[in-house]
């Protein structure tokens, strides 16, 4: 019948009336919509908006539209879209404290097709992750200079500083003796004249390229000026020569003499000749690979000089999306490693998923306890002590939940599993770090 409306419909539109009477047919084509029944009450019952037929539910039994108008408020639409991703309710406190202290209990409840009560597993990850990596950004911007700082310079620069005022400490004493010892003075003053000049030095404007090789020799030698503070026969042999040399070298450039050329202290290069090249590519793809590999290290160089905490930023900011490529690989070990186990893929991504979560958890946590633990230094003396000793309880607690968890999941000896996990954690100690150093450059080609 459908059919036959379909084609005969069309066609009615562009037959002469005479036709259809010498055809002897009959046929009556209404547009009126159809009518809408009442309820046993008199209210007229809504109907579909797609086939106009009642709806008895919120969706239509005949197309299956849903009944709910999508055509709302911008805010209540992403409110409903938030809610459709993060929406925990009551399925959350069931969930969280599982997956920080039953190793595998959700994930065997899943297995077992106990799914209700709980949050489920992608749902999960993609929470924590998201709230985890949030927080991690945040964390690593307040406290750049205890966390994160990897910049040489920086770390240079504050241990002058803390060293020219030990100095000036030194010589304020010495001049308030009765009997001021005039070498103790003499030396004193040498080396704070000494140590202001290499901060001055350090301290160039590091976007100029003719102050880099500058920066650079005076880092290296106030790394051994502060290694002579304690101990001034330390220099020896081939550490003697450096130090003479940076200290030639040094005044050559400030005379404005020219040196031979530094060794870059950042290079991606495969080659004796410091170029990055591969066989099995074009003399012109090495060519472009090769002039990549040299802006990066350039990016990278002027990174140590100066400030690090906008490449940690931009690293930090590649890993969510590396990370959630890393899970099917994860699945993918567990797959091998326990293929006889007789479970599906799908079942090993679900426990990558909730070793993930619950390591991403446990992180957040230590994290957190460990900004509250400075914090209680000074407001919260007595509770310093616990705080810390939690924060270490959670640290131990990681790698036994997943041999736990492992255990559990697969229900193989402890020896089988020991040596498993073992394998499984080195591979994956190897993928972390490989994500680590793409994220790296990813970050690198953003600076």
């Amino acid at each position: 019948m459908i059919l036959f409306y379909c084609l005969y419909l069309p066609l009615n539109a562009f037959m002469p009336k005479t036709e259809l009477v010498k055809k002897n047919v009959d046929v009556t084509v209404t547009s009126s919509l159809p009518e809408v029944p009442e309820n046993l009450d008199g209210a007229i019952e809504s109907a579909c908006e797609n086939c106009h037929l009642p709806l008895s539910g919120p969706f239509c039994g005949h197309c299956g539209q849903q009944a709910e108008s999508t055509l709302k408020y911008f805010w209540v639409v992403i409110m409903h879209l938030l809610d459709d991703i993060f929406s925990f309710d009551s399925r959350a406190a069931r969930t969280l404290l599982p997956l920080v202290a039953r190793p595998a209990f959700l994930t065997n409840e899943y297995f077992a097709g106990r799914r209700v009560h709980y949050v489920p597993p992608l749902r999960l990850y993609l929470f924590i992750s998201i709230i985890f990596f949030i927080t991690l950004k945040f964390i690593v911007a307040g406290e750049n200079n205890n966390i994160l700082n990897v910049n040489d310079n920086h770390t240079v620069i504050t241990q002058i500083k803390d060293h020219i005022e030990i100095l000036k400490e030194k010589q304020l004493s010495a001049q308030n003796q009765k009997v001021p010892d005039v070498d103790e003075l003499l030396k004193t003053s040498t080396d704070l004249a000494k140590f202001s000049t290499l901060l001055t030095d350090i301290s160039q404007d590091y976007t100029l390229d003719e102050n880099a090789d500058l920066i650079n020799m005076t880092r290296r030698l106030a790394g051994f000026e502060l290694s002579l503070v304690n101990d001034e026969d330390l220099l020896e042999g081939e550490d003697k020569e450096d130090y003479e040399q940076l200290i030639s070298n040094i005044a050559k450039v400030k005379n404005g003499e020219k040196i031979a050329p530094l060794k870059k202290s950042v290079t991606f290069g495969n080659n004796p000749d410091g170029s990055f090249t591969f066989d099995f590519l074009s003399d012109d793809s090495n060519k472009k690979l090769d002039a990549f590999a040299k802006t990066l290290a350039e990016k990278a160089e002027k990174a140590i000089l100066s400030d690090t905490a906008p490449l940690v930023q931009e690293a930090i900011g590649k890993l969510p999306q590396l990370m959630f490529i890393l899970l099917p690989i994860f699945a993918l070990l567990l797959k091998i490693m326990f293929l006889f186990s007789k479970r599906l893929y799908m079942e090993h991504l679900t426990v990558a998923l909730h070793s993930h979560s619950f390591i991403f958890f446990a992180i957040l946590l230590i994290e957190l306890l460990d900004v509250f633990k400075d914090y209680s230094k000074s407001a919260f003396p007595s509770i310093t002590f616990t705080i810390h000793m939690i924060g270490i309880a959670l640290i131990v607690w990681v790698p036994i939940y997943l041999f736990i968890m492992q255990k559990r999941v697969y229900k193989q000896g402890y020896i089988f599993t020991f040596i498993k996990y073992q394998f499984i954690g080195i591979a994956y100690m190897m993928l972390i770090g490989f994500t680590g150093v793409i994220a790296f450059i990813w970050g690198l080609t953003d600076i």
